[in-house]
């Protein structure tokens, strides 16, 4: 990940970035900053960049021309023009869900704004995402702009001594985060939690989103009323958990937005990937639904649990592809064993080698994933030889391993690391098989996976 800054006071930035972990990260080449001067770019001879706003009003506004040679600057050094994002109290708040989404990109641009703001027609030319911090003014977009850097760089693998914890922190799934302890396990008269020195997962899991949703009902209601909205869904959807398991773990994951539900007649959005899944157990539903649909969706695709509207909701969004699939799904309550244990999160050094033997996405996509730390790779001797890796929606898949070290159990470690690494987490391992795939479809059953019947539908462009 590469931040460029543009400010007025590019050693605000640089100071301010320069230590602890973030600081850590740059000396390591994980991220990398690069403040630009936008006085620099002023055709003043005194290197103004301001000047009275037309209309009158009080203050002044930074001028359209020495914002656009900065950021021309940065998308001639790169190649592109990436995403810039303004500070602006204006613009859309800041959350975890654009956490994630940002963290996914090569390049971000943030433009910081002083005095009564810049001039609009340079915005409207140059930027892509308006985002705020909050319902309070600052005087500059430095501070703003700080704090989103360090928020999307958690996510940047190795950035954090411990790989998963970006992945757990607040606001997850719609809660808060639960308590944390450390050393000693008594302080001041008060003990760890029990629980927590149990050594069983599932009971600390249970007592963590016990602890999660008791402090986010008590801190933020408003948060937990959209979580008990999803809950009743994953509960109405939980008699048939074969059949609807990636609509439970997209909800329960916090990586999917209820647009309709009514029943089992349900309609969920995916608005960081622009995907949604569709169940309607009859026409009157479907109808209802179709209208809800964001445009977003038609650039990317739609699962439906049945065939029936396929062609009706197919016509609507205008696909042309379809693909049948079954869904495995792990509900065992013991983790499954793991021959082969040199198994390791992959970086970016090892996309090329993701890239090349994955054919069901791009370089782009294997990177996205590589980044979001949702690829794991097996190595016997030292050498690659397989991985593994987690959809953008939560489903397994990307398995392959290369064909001198098949038939040895490599998928089979490799899928049950995986496995048990979301249990860890409290998540319900899930996987689509394309129709056909005899292998894969033995292979889950080997693992103790339970197949969906009847199957579901992916329907894209």
């Amino acid at each position: 990940m590469h931040y460029h800054v543009l400010t007025l006071f590019p050693e605000m930035i640089e100071q301010g970035m320069g230590t602890s972990i973030m600081g850590r990260a740059m000396e390591q080449g994980l991220i990398r900053l690069t403040a630009t001067n936008i006085r620099d770019f002023s055709t003043n001879k005194h290197m103004k960049v301001d000047d009275y706003p037309y209309g009158g009003g009080a203050g002044m506004v930074m001028q359209a021309e020495p914002v656009y040679g900065a950021w021309k600057q940065v998308t001639e050094s790169i190649g592109y023009k990436p995403r810039v994002i303004y500070l602006t109290p204006q613009g859309k708040v800041f959350q975890q869900s654009m956490v994630e989404d940002f963290a996914r990109e090569q390049d971000l641009v943030f433009l910081c704004g002083h005095y009564e703001g810049i001039d609009e027609r340079v915005l409207e030319e140059v930027v892509t995402d308006y985002v705020s911090i909050g319902d309070y003014v600052l005087t500059g977009g430095e501070l703003p702009a700080m704090v989103m850097i360090d928020a999307i760089s958690r996510m940047v693998p190795g950035v954090l001594a411990n790989g998963e914890s970006g992945e757990t922190e607040s606001f997850e799934g719609d809660l808060l985060e639960y308590p944390q302890y450390s050393r000693p396990e008594e302080w001041h008269g008060k003990k760890v939690p029990e629980v927590l020195l149990s050594g069983n997962h599932k009971k600390i899991n249970a007592w963590r989103l016990e602890q999660s949703e008791r402090r986010t009902e008590e801190r933020r209601p408003d948060l937990y009323a959209k979580y008990q909205e999803k809950q009743k869904v994953i509960k109405k959807l939980s008699a048939k958990k074969r059949i609807f398991i990636h609509m439970m773990e997209t909800l329960s994951r916090g990586l999917g937005e209820v647009l309709y539900a009514e029943g089992k007649n349900v309609l969920i959005y995916l608005p960081e990937i622009g995907n949604a899944m569709l169940n309607a157990e009859d026409e009157e539903h479907l109808e209802k639904m179709l209208p809800l649909i964001p445009k977003a969706v038609s650039g990317h695709s739609i699962v439906t649990v049945t065939d029936r509207w396929n062609e009706r909701v197919s016509e609507i969004l205008g696909y042309h592809g379809s693909m049948l699939c079954s869904q495995a799904c792990y509900t065992r309550g013991e983790p499954l064993p793991v021959r082969h244990k040199d198994i390791r999160q992959l970086t970016v050094e090892e996309v090329p080698y993701v890239a090349e033997h994955y054919h069901l996405g791009d370089e782009i996509y294997v990177r996205e994933r590589i980044t979001a730390g949702d690829v794991f790779g097996i190595y016997i001797e030292g050498k690659l030889c397989g991985f593994i890796g987690c959809h953008n929606d939560g489903s397994m898949g990307m398995l392959y391993v290369e064909d001198a070290y098949r038939r040895q159990g490599l998928a089979a470690s490799l899928e049950g690391y995986l496995i048990n690494k979301q249990r860890e987490q409290g998540m319900i391992p899930y996987a689509h098989i394309v129709n056909g795939n005899e292998a894969s479809i033995q292979l889950q059953e080997r693992l103790g996976l339970n197949l969906s019947d009847p199957a579901i539908w992916w329907l894209y462009n």
